[in-house]
Order: structure tokens, then C-alpha cells, then sequence
């Protein structure tokens, strides 16, 4: 095999002390901002151009690439929002780039498009983030994102006649409800200061606060609901009330426990009051009847259940309304004078039906085995609508009638796929500690040798991803490749311990896990063993990336994305400081210890046989900065570990993951699998 001519990359004489021990960071200068650094601007365009190059010699790259735009090239619409009578949802014919926001005026009737991203941008890289419409129906406002960016910039629309009002909210940024006065007055959001001018993309964010937006304002004017000064590093995020009388705040400084606050809107002052002033459990507003809120908690119960709480009281008492399960409560809320409650079973979703008063009133039947998401509405409506998928099923949406118990398909998307040649399974195997732990493996059904495989996990910040459809996934899997979600500690499939047990000092369990899925894979002759791919994102990313230096031996190829690399100094930048809850902090010595064994920049085996490596990020992702990749990857070119090729993949004009244009999306992940492909030995042919 040739040697692949890298880049020069630069050293720097930078060596820090912690602790007593020193550290040392020979690239640091690529922390700079690409846009502002021509140095940093000069490395990622050398960096792309080799492994463009490399990627040209690769003959699947163009089949993965035709065959995904036939794979996305499907309809695509998500859950309905009932206002006013109206019916509002984004839609994707296929391979637009953007989704479009629609409106029907009747269930079943013809949609008209409201707002239309793809016009606002060549490349298809300005998205429609957030957005909200009126109780009545008659607004729309909404978030728009550029290059992948998380700030947002707020407009509004008004439904009857199509136009753009002159309303503007800048720096907005974490605020994924925009929720509207019931008197269509204006919006509530959640905000940042503004960042210096230039630092928009790497200043750290801190004092996130939640405002309020009157219709036909400056911002300027816009008036402060609640913010914390005194703990810059908590988010606040924001949900309104059916009747329109409560705001309320959940406070968390990421993953673990937050603190709740509400705001009687119907009070002069707005004067916020705290319900929950600690972060020992979760906390999460269901919807009200009066004074009484239905809440989800993990208080007393670390698989969530619902309570009430009467907040007329001075000291409110909270009473068991559905108590805790064996299952996990993923999900509450209030619909046609029900209670919905989904559950994760062995990280499948059931549903149940309660009265008001905790009374069980029968289950949903679903379609399969798989997730449903939705129920959401009105109190005094019998109609509702829910979400189905599964890794062999695309995005079902069902209407559903409460009073019935009954669902009917209100838009059900074709394929260009025989899905009935896809089989998925689910086994458990057992990790370092004994633990065990699920996951799904997906594969044509007749495939029963060993087959290269894509493993795929996250394992972290409780976040749960249940079996869903993937255009990107299936394209391996169809060409003879199978596909393994792990589901491993540090996500909450299991509850509140099952996040504990990944989290901090216990960083090391979600590693053994994601390592025992490879030996499990191998061990039961489900992968061969030269014939091991893995794959995550952003937490993710870490876990690739750090798997990799602990069992290079494992893994024929890895694909990092988004990867948060360097652990002694992810807190630095943009929202860092959001994550040491889940990581811990570099400042504190028993982290700093801890961070530092398993930080993927600081522990490069040189002297080892690594695998592939082909690591992505986007040069303006402000979450994950992509100096964690970049110095990474810099790294890994100047370590002594084999001749296999460690590539970053530098994508331009977008950030990290949310918004990005579907051509973009296509193109990254015929890259990666024609990459993967070629070191696990798939054999990929064109599409008959």
C-alpha cells in the first residue's frame, strides 16, 4: 500500500501543567477560527484536498451516491399541529434541501405552502429551525438558521395573506419551544447576550434568559421573563400552558436533574416562582387543569412517572398520578381529557390510556414493533395525531380518535425499497462488568454469513435514539452490509441509572459497553473479523473516537463525526461549559484524572495498527468547534500507527447536523459508507 502524503501540519511549543502533570498540545493553534485564521483556512482546504482525492479512487462512492438520492427521494411529513382550526406541518418531497412549512385549513385538505426555505439560499444551506403558530391560527413565527449555525433569528409570518411581518429577535440560541401568547400578542423565547462582533461562532455562551416579544416591537423593547446571573451556565427552557395562564421555566445545566419555575401570566408582575430549586431529579410540565399540573418526574422514581401538583397552595403536595413502571416513561401528555403515557420496552415504545385520575383506560395499538411519537393537542379535543416508525418502516403518521380508540393513516410515504427483505432483530449481550445491555441489528434477510458491519451508538446526556427509519442505513444494509445499534450506558433506555452509569467517572462503562457490542458481533458470527465498521456523532463521536484508541485491534474502520476530541479543553468554547455535568470539569483534579485517560487527542497509541479513520465536522459548527477534529486528525497523521489512511472530511457552510441541505447530507454519508466499505471488504454493485 502506498504512503499517503499528509498535509504538513505545524507543532507549537505549547505545554501546560495541571495537577503536577504536564500536557502537551503541539496543535493548538488550529483552535482558531477558519474564517479568520488564513493558516487554519489553509490546513482544512490541504486536508480536504487529500482526502478527496483518496475518496475519487473509490468506485462506490458514486454508487452509495445514486442509490441514496433514489432512497431519499421519498415524501416525508411530520406530525400535525391543530391551530384555529388549521393544520400545520412541514413537508419534504424528497430531495429538497430544505423542509417546507405547509398549512391545510381542513384534516384532510389540499396543504399550501407558507414558508419555503429552499429560496433563500443557492446552496440550501439557510434552514427553517423552530417555529410556532398561534392559537387562533392566524401567525406563524419562526426561527431561521444559516450554515448550520445554532443562533437563530426570529420573524414572523402572518397565515392569511403569506407575508413576512417586520418583527426581528436576534441571538437566539437553545430555545426549541417559541411559544405564543393565548391572546396572539406576541411570543415568549429564550436568548443569549449578544456575542462580541467576530466570536459569533467560539465565544462561550452563558446567561440564558427567557423574554418576551410583543407583536409590532423593537427587540429591544422585548421584556424579561426570568434569568439566572448568579448560574450563567443554566438553559432555560420554556413551554406554555393550554389556557395560556402559566409559563413555565425548566432550568438545567444539561442532562442531569433541572429546577422548575412558573410564571402566572395573569399576574401583573410576572413574578417567577420556584416549584424546584435543586437538581436532584427531572422535571417536566404534562399540562394543567387549573392550578393542578400534571408532571413527569424522576422524584422518588428513576423511570419517570406522573404526578400533580396543586400550585395554589403555598407549600403545593405532590400526589402519585401513574407510578412508576418497570418500563421507562419516555413521554406524557393531556388529549381529549386523557392522560397518554408512552413507555420504552426494551427500548420499543407502548402506549397506555389513563383518566385523569390515574385510572388505566386501556392501551394504543400500534402498528408494529417500533417508536411512536405525538399525542399532542388539545384538552377538549378528541382528535390527535401520532408518529410511526421502525428501522424497516418510514414515518407513518396516523390520525387518532380519543374517544375511540381508534387510528387511521393520514399520510403514509412509499419507498423505493422492498422493505419486506429487511429483517430486524433484537439481542442482548452482556458488556465488561456483566451488564446487559440491547441492541438491534438490521440485515436482508438473507444474509446469514458473517457481513461487514456498521455499529452504531451514542451513550450519553440520557438522550435515547429508539429504532427509527434511515434512508442512509439502509443503503449499506442493501447491499448485503448489516447494520447494529448499540444501545449502550449513558442515554436512558433504562431509566435514570442507566444515564448515571455512563456519566462522569463512569465515562469508562460506555466505552466497554460499545467494545462488547464488537466482540459480541464477531463472537456470533454475525461480522467477520477484519470486518468491523463503527460509527457516531458528537457524543458519539467521542466514543468512536475513543474505542478506537483503547482497541484499535477491534475496528476496521472508524467514522468519527462531530467528535468532542479534547477533553481538557471542551469547556473553552461556545457551549462547553454545558457539558460538565455530563463529562465533569478539567479544572477539578479527579476529573482532570479521569478525562485525561480516555481524552481521544491525548491517548494516540503510536506503535499500534490503527484502523481507517475518516473523521468529519463542518468548518462553522459553533457546538462542537471543530478544532476537536482537527486537532485530533492531526494527531493521528503524525502518530506511528500503520498505514491505513486518518482523514478529516471538512465540510463547508454548515454546523452540526441540524439544518443541514439533503444534497450535503447525501453526499458525507456516500463518503463515509464507500469508505467503510472499502476497509470491511463490502461489496457494493450498482443498483439493478
Amino acid at each position: 500500500m502506498p504512503t499517503i502524503a499528509y498535509p504538513e501540519t505545524k507543532r507549537v511549543n505549547v505545554v501546560e501543567e495541571h495537577f503536577g502533570q504536564k500536557v502537551a498540545d503541539p496543535y493548538r493553534w488550529l483552535e482558531n477560527d477558519v474564517r479568520n485564521d488564513k493558516e487554519v483556512a489553509a490546513w482544512v482546504e490541504a486536508q480536504n484536498k487529500v482526502t478527496n482525492a483518496y475518496l475519487n479512487t473509490l468506485p462506490s462512492r458514486d454508487i452509495f451516491k445514486n442509490r441514496l438520492k433514489q432512497l431519499y427521494n421519498y415524501e416525508r411529513f411530520t406530525i400535525p399541529v391543530k391551530k384555529g382550526g388549521r393544520y400545520f406541518y412541514l413537508y419534504n418531497s424528497g430531495l429538497q434541501s430544505q423542509r417546507v412549512l405547509y398549512v391545510r385549513d381542513s384534516v384532510d385538505g389540499a396543504g399550501r405552502v407558507l414558508i419555503d426555505p429552499n429560496s433563500w439560499a443557492k446552496d440550501g444551506a439557510i434552514a427553517l429551525a423552530e417555529w410556532s403558530a398561534s392559537d387562533d391560527g392566524k401567525r406563524v413565527v419562526y426561527a431561521v438558521q444559516d450554515g448550520g449555525t445554532d443562533w437563530r433569528t426570529i420573524r414572523v409570518l402572518d397565515v392569511n395573506t403569506g407575508k413576512v411581518q417586520g418583527d426581528e429577535v436576534k441571538w437566539v440560541r437553545f430555545s426549541p419551544t417559541i411559544a405564543w401568547a393565548k391572546d396572539g400578542s406576541g411570543f415568549f423565547y429564550a436568548r443569549y447576550p449578544e456575542p462580541k462582533q467576530g466570536t459569533e461562532s467560539q465565544a462561550s455562551v452563558a446567561n440564558h434568559a427567557v423574554y418576551f416579544h410583543a407583536i409590532g416591537t423593537p427587540q429591544a423593547q422585548d421584556r424579561l421573563v426570568y434569568a439566572t446571573p448568579d448560574q450563567p451556565t443554566l438553559g432555560h427552557y420554556l413551554s406554555i400552558t393550554e389556557d395560556g395562564c402559566y409559563i413555565a421555566i425548566v432550568s438545567t445545566p444539561a442532562s442531569i436533574g433541572n429546577k422548575l419555575t412558573v410564571v402566572d401570566l395573569k399576574s401583573a408582575d410576572w413574578k417567577p416562582r420556584k416549584l424546584v430549586d435543586n437538581l436532584d431529579d427531572r422535571w417536566h410540565v404534562v399540562g394543567n387543569v387549573g392550578t393542578k399540573f400534571f408532571l413527569m418526574t424522576t422524584k422518588d422514581a428513576p423511570r419517570f412517572k406522573v404526578v400533580t401538583m396543586d400550585i395554589a397552595a403555598a407549600d403545593p403536595v405532590i400526589t402519585d398520578v401513574v407510578p412508576e413502571q418497570d418500563s421507562v416513561l419516555s413521554n406524557a401528555s393531556l388529549v381529549g381529557g386523557r392522560l397518554f403515557t408512552s413507555y420504552l420496552v426494551d427500548v420499543q415504545t407502548e402506549v397506555q390510556r389513563y383518566t385523569l385520575d390515574g385510572k388505566a383506560d386501556g392501551v394504543v395499538k400500534l402498528p408494529g414493533i417500533g417508536t411512536a411519537i405525538g399525542f399532542e393537542g388539545d384538552q377538549n379535543d378528541q382528535e390527535t395525531f401520532f408518529g410511526f416508525t421502525s428501522f424497516n418502516a418510514p414515518g407513518v403518521i396516523y390520525r387518532y380518535d380519543v374517544a375511540s380508540n381508534t387510528a387511521r393513516v393520514w399520510t403514509q410515504p412509499k419507498v423505493a425499497i422492498d422493505l419486506n427483505r429487511i429483517a430486524v432483530e433484537q439481542r442482548f449481550y452482556k458488556s465488561k462488568d456483566g451488564t446487559r445491555v440491547p441492541m438491534f441489528i438490521v440485515r436482508r434477510k438473507d444474509v446469514t454469513n458473517p457481513a461487514p458491519t456498521l455499529l452504531y451508538a451514542y451513550g450519553g446526556y440520557a438522550i435515547t435514539e429508539p429504532p427509527a427509519f434511515s434512508a442512509e442505513r439502509l443503503a449499506w444494509v442493501e447491499q448485503g452490509g448489516v447494520f447494529a445499534h448499540a444501545h449502550i450506558r449513558g442515554g436512558s433506555e433504562y431509566g435514570k441509572a442507566w444515564h448515571e452509569a455512563g456519566r462522569r467517572q463512569k465515562k469508562q462503562n460506555v466505552f466497554d459497553d460499545f467494545i462488547a457490542a464488537g466482540e459480541y458481533l464477531k463472537a456470533q458470527s454475525i461480522t467477520p473479523q477484519n470486518g468491523l465498521a463503527i460509527q457516531g456523532r458528537s457524543n458519539g463521536g467521542l466514543l468512536i473516537s475513543a474505542v478506537v484508541n483503547q482497541r484499535p485491534d477491534l475496528f476496521a474502520a472508524a467514522l468519527p463525526q462531530v467528535g468532542v476530541m479534547d477533553m481538557l479543553r471542551f469547556d473553552q468554547f461556545t457551549g462547553g461549559k454545558l457539558w460538565l455535568d455530563e463529562y465533569g470539569s478539567p479544572a477539578q483534579e479527579a476529573d482532570f484524572r479521569n478525562l485525561l485517560k480516555y481524552s481521544p487527542y491525548h491517548n494516540i497509541q503510536s506503535g499500534k495498527d490503527y484502523p481507517a479513520i475518516l473523521a468529519t465536522t463542518a468548518d462553522t459548527d459553533d457546538r462542537v468547534v471543530p478544532s476537536h477534529t482537527f486537532k485530533y486528525v492531526a494527531a493521528l497523521q503524525a502518530a506511528d500507527i500503520g498505514d491505513k489512511p486518518h482523514f478529516a472530511r471538512i465540510e463547508t457552510r454548515a454546523g452540526h447536523g441540524a439544518g443541514k441541505p439533503t444534497d450535503k447530507i447525501i453526499e458525507e454519508t456516500a463518503d463515509m459508507w464507500a469508505f467503510a466499505a472499502h476497509w470491511t471488504g463490502l461489496d457494493v454493485k450498482p443498483a439493478k
